[in-house]
């Protein structure tokens, strides 16, 4: 049986970790695509060199085109500017709609039959332009956020609590961004609700931490920004997909009638990943006030869609 091949475009730090995590667990080949001459052919014989020593049997390349990419299960599209001091979310969504437009069609032309998984900001809009233009079917098309925010919710709960983080199952839905809705009603610690464990004012103090998580991390390396946890849910959603586990994750999904609000927009809502990509857009019951929480960052999400539109992509 011929090994699956995943193919990660843009080969910085959140491509090329990527790519590691995907070595190390060995079920897969990579390929590694960047523009800049060099930089992933380099990076990719480093992880090749790595083998060795870590045990795995993962074949990385490294490429300044798409001729390798050919056949490709998966494509991750990492490629995209983060926002540089004085650029508006116009100018930010336009330079990384452009980019975002042109790695798809070029990854899609040699790959007709692989499933896009994108991680460029402002991710909700990236993920519907690789959605538009693939002109994939939507369960072929989804974005990694959602298991990042839950991640970074599950840490801190787990910091606040003492407790190990595979005790605690939580759900982070809506839009990529400060509208994002950490789910404390479905958030529990070994099977009790966070609500019965952390009082609420401290509660509400983990929720708007969550939200601002990302921007936490650039704050404090004040050069760039997260790239450990955000390769670790790309892996993981991968992982669900190739091995076919069917894992229920919150990712950036496009709505079709199980959520108000929501319909025809690419926001994060638990999904069931297998070998048929997304199998399954999982309902549940919010509470009112996360009902309506979830309703204005799909707004949110509509605006920054409309204005991909409105620019021409």
């Amino acid at each position: 049986m011929s090994r699956k091949k995943i193919s990660v475009v843009g080969a910085g730090n959140v491509g090329a970790t990527t790519a590691q995590r995907l070595a190390e667990k060995d079920f897969c080949d990579v390929v590694l695509v960047d523009i800049l001459e060099g930089m992933p052919q380099g990076k990719a014989l480093d992880l090749m060199q790595s083998g060795p020593v870590y045990g795995y049997d993962s074949k990385v390349t490294g490429t300044n085109g798409y001729e390798e990419t050919a056949g490709s299960d998966i494509i991750i599209i990492t490629s995209g500017l983060p926002r540089k001091p004085g650029m508006s979310r116009d100018d930010l969504l336009k330079v990384n709609a452009g980019i975002v437009k042109d790695v798809t069609l070029k990854a899609i032309a040699k790959s007709p039959g692989a499933m896009i998984i994108v991680v460029s900001n402002p991710l909700d809009a990236m993920t519907y332009v690789a959605y538009k233009h693939s002109k994939f079917p939507a369960h072929k098309v989804m974005g990694m956020a959602g298991i990042l925010d839950s991640a970074r919710f599950r840490c801190f709960i787990a910091m606040e609590l003492g407790v190990s983080v595979r005790d605690i199952t939580a759900f982070v839905l809506g839009g990529h961004g400060d509208t994002m809705v950490p789910s404390t009603k479905y958030t529990t610690v070994a099977g009790i609700p966070v609500e019965d464990l952390i009082p609420k004012p401290k509660l509400d103090a983990i929720v708007e931490r969550t939200r601002k998580g990302g921007g936490e991390i650039v704050a404090l390396l004040k050069t760039g920004s997260a790239y450990y946890a955000p390769s670790a849910a790309s892996v993981q959603m991968c992982e669900s997909i190739i091995l076919d586990k069917k894992m229920i994750l919150p990712c950036a999904v496009l709505s079709q009638g199980k959520y108000e609000g929501c319909d025809g927009l690419f926001v994060g809502l638990p999904a069931k990943l297998g070998e048929g990509g997304v199998e399954e857009v999982v309902k549940f019951k919010l509470s009112a006030e996360e009902s309506a929480a979830l309703k204005q960052s799909a707004g949110a999400v509509k605006e920054l869609c409309e204005a991909v539109d409105r620019l021409g992509f």
